[in-house]
């Protein structure tokens, strides 16, 4: 299985709004932050917000957050959020008809099939909170600071 660089930035993009705890991003700042295209990052933000993973505040104060806890966010809601479908041989696509020779008679489809679902099934047993730990060295690389109000949400949020 392979993600396409769309669902990678995406993923990426959530990871960054989960560490910066409460406090509004940018485009910017994250497309700085990964070193990736601040176009790609515009097309994302929009999908993701029109699909309810991300709110986005309009205006010189804005930016974008997430719509959730990441711990009620699942990595597997991320990818299918952004990937336009899993077939991985042609024969897989809706509405594809046939395209091989054998089709009728094959099994690998079904492997294939079954593959995808399993590694749906992985990334759903993974939340946007799981993949945020260690926050710490994950703030660090990215150039994020936190303020003494989002110190204190995260001390509050502690067991």
């Amino acid at each position: 299985m392979r993600l396409t660089v769309y669902s990678d930035y995406a993923l990426r993009m959530m990871m960054y709004l989960g560490l910066n705890t409460g406090k509004l991003s940018t485009i910017s700042e994250i497309s700085e932050a990964y070193d990736i295209s601040r176009a790609h990052l515009m097309k994302i933000t929009h999908e993701l917000g029109q699909k309810g993973l991300i709110e986005t505040v309009r205006g010189r104060q804005g930016g974008m957050r997430l719509a959730k806890d990441a711990a009620e966010i699942g990595v597997g809601a991320i990818v299918r959020a952004c990937e336009p479908d899993f077939a991985i041989v042609p024969c897989m696509e809706p509405n594809a008809g046939i395209v091989c020779a054998i089709q009728p008679a094959c099994v690998l489809k079904r492997a294939l099939s079954a593959a995808s679902a399993a590694f749906l099934d992985v990334l759903d047993g993974y939340t946007l909170s799981d993949l945020l730990r260690p926050s710490v060295p994950l703030r660090q690389m990215l150039g994020i600071t936190l303020d003494d109000r989002q110190k204190q949400a995260i001390i509050e949020d502690l067991p």
